[in-house]
C-alpha cells in the first residue's frame, strides 16, 4: 500500500504532507490526471517503437556486421531495384569443401530444407523436411538448372551463378496470376509482370582457415506492384529470418553428426 508522507513545520505549527505515490494515473488528483496519462502513454508508444525498430532491423540482418552488409555478393545486379534486403550469416563447423555439397542440394523435391531435430519433431506427421545425407543425384547443378522451391504456387529457382565451393546464386520470379509460377519466356519484355515477385537469393561460404566457414546469404526481393507497406516487409523478413536461423542449426546439426 502506497504511503502518504506527513509531519509538523516546528516553526509555524502547521501540518504538511507529501502526495502518496500512485500505482494508476486514475489515483492521482484531477489535476495531475492528465500528466499521469501522458507519461503512461508516452512509456507505452516508447516501448512500442523500440520494439518496432528492434523488429525491422532483426527483419533485415542477423549474424552480420555493418561491412557484411556494404560487402558486395555475386547477384547483386539480378534485382537491382530491390525493396527488400536481407543479409544473414552463421559459422558453420566445417571448411567450405565439406559445406557445399549440402548446399547444392538444397531445394523442395530434393535435399529439401535442413531443419534441426527439435525442428523436425514439431512438423507435421513428425516427418523430415530435410534429409540427412548427400546425394549424388542431386550434386551435378548448373547455371540455368531449375531448383522447385517452397511457397504458394509452384516457385522455382533459376540458378545463375556457381562458383565451387564458394558461390551459389539463385533467382525466382513468381507471378501470382499462374500460380506464383516463373513467366513463360516471350510473355514480358524485359520489365517484370506487374504481379510478380521477383528475387534473389545468394550464398557466399568463406573458410575460416581453423577448420570452419562462414555462410553469408542476402535475399534481394521487388514486387511489380506498388504500395506494399513496410511492416509486411517486415514481417515476411522475420519469418525468412527464422526460417534462414533453422537451416543454419539444421546444416550445423549435420555438419558435427558427419565429425
Amino acid at each position: 500500500m502506497p504511503l502518504t508522507a506527513q509531519g509538523v513545520d516546528v516553526m509555524s505549527g502547521r501540518s504538511w504532507s507529501l502526495p502518496r505515490i500512485v500505482d494508476r494515473p486514475s489515483e492521482l488528483p484531477s489535476p495531475w490526471r492528465p500528466f499521469g496519462y501522458g507519461v503512461a502513454v508516452a512509456a507505452a508508444a516508447g516501448a512500442a517503437l523500440g520494439g518496432w525498430t528492434a523488429a525491422r532491423r532483426r527483419a533485415r540482418r542477423s549474424g552480420v556486421t555493418d561491412d557484411d552488409l556494404e560487402r558486395p555478393l555475386p547477384g547483386d545486379g539480378l534485382v537491382p531495384d530491390a525493396a527488400f534486403i536481407a543479409d544473414r550469416a552463421a559459422l558453420l563447423p566445417a571448411p567450405a569443401a565439406d559445406v557445399w555439397p549440402w548446399l547444392v542440394q538444397l531445394g523442395r523435391g530434393r535435399g529439401g530444407w535442413y531443419l534441426p531435430a527439435w525442428a523436425e519433431r514439431l512438423a507435421p506427421g513428425g516427418r523430415a523436411v530435410g534429409v540427412r545425407e548427400l546425394n549424388p543425384e542431386w550434386q551435378a547443378l548448373a547455371v540455368g538448372d531449375m531448383v522447385p522451391d517452397w511457397g504458394p504456387g509452384e516457385p522455382l529457382l533459376r540458378v545463375e551463378a556457381i562458383d565451387p565451393p564458394h558461390v551459389l546464386v539463385f533467382r525466382s520470379l513468381r507471378q501470382r496470376s499462374i500460380d506464383w509460377r516463373w513467366p513463360a519466356p516471350g510473355t514480358y519484355e524485359g520489365a517484370r509482370p506487374r504481379d510478380a515477385v521477383d528475387l534473389s537469393w545468394a550464398l557466399a561460404l568463406d573458410d575460416l582457415g581453423d577448420g570452419r566457414s562462414r555462410l553469408h546469404t542476402r535475399l534481394r526481393a521487388a514486387v511489380g506492384w506498388h504500395g506494399v507497406p513496410d511492416f509486411l516487409f517486415a514481417v515476411g523478413g522475420l519469418l525468412d529470418g527464422a526460417a534462414v536461423d533453422l537451416l543454419f542449426a539444421g546444416l550445423s546439426e549435420r555438419l558435427s553428426a558427419g565429425d
